[in-house]
């Protein structure tokens, strides 16, 4: 025994394991500061969830190098992250085939990232930061509100109580990107902690490999940090922290790229954000041993931002306050009750000038919506064999009125081997035309506002089944599932009616989407996982016309991830190869040539992604390519040769905007368990 000691410990010294550092509950021994640590699957669904979720884990996210919170979901196959544009470098995620709107995002079960934050949202979180993302697809719980429609996507920052470590990391590509981040945790008494993260990016080049005189995409500024605070006792928890982020983002025309003897000023964007957050959360624990606690949760953001495109300009200042009241206690095993008291206060300070004339003032007005609601939500477990939660919600707004929402989740484990999920709800959300589609001013279309928008409401519905035979004595999980999602109400962006104007107005038919999903995992060799899916999308809305595709969403996408860690995870080889579309592209115009403006379809496309791993006791390198097939998408800037005429247009994006990419960094973990 002694002698096996004394070599495990002798291997421990030298060598180091590609796991995701774990807390305390992840330990399996400790001697003399020397951890051995339990293999934490890169993606895992909860099996005591009602809610159909799905964990992405740190160990998911180094396989991909993200950078940030929209490159986070590479290898997912239900979560797609996409360009707005072709000139600002907005994002949005879009889920059940669904634009980013409809999924509310949480951090740490706060609704975060709305609004004006929406579009570049996605980049105010630093990968490095994370520490798990759960994915909720469909009508969620109602302790968050109301706002799903598609889907939750809650991402967890890392904890100070956690463990202390102190976490760095460096990262630079080819197109000229350079991004470090920092993290520290210290535990100031045994009840207290503190942790300080963070973050700097810059990107300091402008390619233009189309050659149509616009960056192929923005340079980036930006700093952020984080502070946070945890104390917890025996009966008492709370965590408390605040967030600063600034940015400043520059693109469009580059004199670089312009050609010689050009009479036309360069069409530039620009993009200024600086936002501030804060939040406290304290959990009073009066009943053990039956789960017994009241909970208050604060938090308040604001966001302001400054942006041109050309002469247009638009400007918002968004404050947004929130607070929940909950208590939950579980009453014998099998019943859990939650009920809660909620308030959001949002403000919108706007301006805005919808043309290139600077002798033009920009008109402004304000807004304001107050939000309360009451919930209550029962939880049935049956020896975790069957769970069924069911919950319902009442909200005021003092903008759009009453609002009632319920939601009911049924998982059935039928044995080891079968599961079944069923969900079913309602959500509402407040469309926010300006602040959520501000990357339309990058194009010459003319914005058209019906008034009297009214609320977003929805009914969605899913269900599905997972399955794992074992095939040489290793298991083979199948997955299905399928969603439908149906607009009663719905804000409709309409680019088709005129390809030279952007229509918003209520829906006046049928809006819907159904998705199909289908997903394989085995492990095929030992260290080697393998996961292929396929998903098949089904949106269709009607604009005044009849149902039809709803434009640049891809009906198919096609997924492989394969992961291999050999020689007890020293080494780390990960390939995720993606085939995606085709799909409809708005309706185009003729030009005086006689050609259409742009292609009505596109086809389905490739990309390939690869990364080495080399982890060594304290830290790590890594070297890796992004879209190795190099696919991009052609001429994704319309009339670029003169954004100021009418036939410029930015926003018609469908794939990829950049070429093939490398990239190289490093990451330093040292923690103390």
């Amino acid at each position: 025994m002694k002698k096996f000691l004394f070599l495990l410990l002798s291997l421990c010294s030298t060598t180091s394991f590609a796991y995701e550092p774990v807390d305390t509950a992840d330990r399996e021994l400790d001697l003399n500061e020397v951890v051995v640590t339990k293999k934490v699957d890169g993606r895992r669904r909860s099996m005591v969830d009602p809610v159909n979720t799905e964990i992405i884990t740190g160990t998911e996210l180094f396989r991909a190098a993200c950078c940030n919170l929209g490159e986070s979901f590479t290898t997912n196959p239900s979560v797609d992250v996409s360009y707005n544009d072709a000139a600002t470098g907005a994002r949005q995620i879009k889920l059940l085939g669904l634009a980013g709107t409809y999924v509310q995002m949480l951090t740490e079960n706060i609704p975060n990232f709305r609004g004006s934050a929406l579009p570049y949202g996605l980049g105010y979180i630093a990968g490095p930061w994370i520490q798990s993302i759960q994915v909720s697809k469909g009508a969620s719980s109602v302790k968050n509100g109301y706002e799903s429609i598609s889907g939750q996507i809650n991402i967890e920052i890392k904890k100070p109580q956690a463990t202390q470590e102190v976490m760095a990391n460096a990262y630079a590509d080819l197109n000229g990107k350079l991004e470090v981040n920092a993290n520290a945790n210290q535990w100031l008494t045994k009840e207290l902690s503190t942790g300080l993260l963070v973050h700097g990016e810059k990107s300091t080049t402008d390619h233009d490999s189309n050659h149509d005189t616009f960056m192929d995409m923005p340079r980036v500024d930006q700093v952020a940090a984080m502070n946070r605070w945890a104390y917890v006792s025996r009966n008492y928890i709370g965590q408390a922290g605040v967030k600063f982020l600034a940015e400043k983002r520059e693109s469009g025309q580059s004199a670089h790229h312009m050609p010689e003897g050009g009479e036309m000023p360069l069409y530039e964007i620009g993009i200024s954000t600086v936002r501030w957050e804060a939040f406290a959360k304290n959990a009073y624990i009066f009943d053990h041993a039956n789960n017994g606690n009241v909970a208050l949760i604060l938090s308040g953001s604001n966001n302001n931002q400054h942006s041109h495109y050309g002469g247009k300009l638009y400007h918002v200042a968004q404050g947004n306050f929130y607070g929940q009241l909950m208590l939950e206690r579980t009453f014998t095993k099998r019943h859990e009750l939650s009920v809660g008291l909620s308030c959001n206060y949002d403000r919108y300070s706007q301006s805005l000038r919808l043309n290139h004339d600077a002798g033009e003032n920009p008109f402004d007005w304000l807004q304001h919506e107050t939000v309360t609601g009451a919930y209550a939500q029962y939880t049935f477990n049956a020896d975790s064999k069957l769970l069924a939660m069911g919950g319902v919600r009442y909200d005021y707004s003092t903008v759009y009125g009453s609002m009632f929402t319920p939601r009911l989740h049924v998982r059935w484990n039928l044995s080891d081997q079968l599961t079944w999920h069923l969900s079913a709800g309602r959500g509402y959300r407040a469309p926010h035309i300006m602040a959520e589609n501000a990357f339309l001013l990058a194009s010459s279309r003319s914005l058209i506002f019906e008034p009297n928008i009214s609320q977003e409401e929805a009914w969605n519905f899913g269900t599905g089944v997972g399955y794992t035979v074992y095939l040489a004595n290793k298991p083979l999980r199948f997955d299905g599932e399928y969603y439908y999602t149906h607009f009663t109400h719905q804000l409709v962006v309409d680019m088709d009616t005129d390809p030279h104007k952007v229509y918003f107005r209520d829906l006046s038919g049928r809006s819907y989407s159904h998705t199909v999903q289908l997903e394989v995992t085995y492990p095929l060799i030992q260290d080697m996982n393998v996961t292929a899916a396929y998903r098949y999308t089904d949106v269709k809305v009607d604009y005044g016309q009849g149902l039809m595709q709803k434009p640049l969403t891809s009906r198919h996408k096609g997924l492989l991830t394969i992961g291999y860690a050999p020689m007890m995870g020293l080494w780390q080889f990960d390939v995720t190869c993606s085939v995606t579309g085709g799909g409809r592209m708005p309706t185009p115009y003729t030009m005086g040539d006689g050609e259409l403006s742009w292609s009505p379809t596109y086809r389905a496309y490739p990309q390939l992604s690869a990364q080495i791993t080399r982890n060594f006791r304290h830290w790590a390198i890594y070297i890796g390519g992004e879209n190795l097939t190099n696919y991009r998408q052609q001429c994704p800037v319309i009339g670029g040769e003169n954004p100021w005429g009418t036939g410029f247009d930015a926003t018609m994006v469908y794939g990829p905007l950049h070429g093939a990419n490398a990239y190289i960094g490093f990451r330093y973990t040292w923690n103390r368990y």
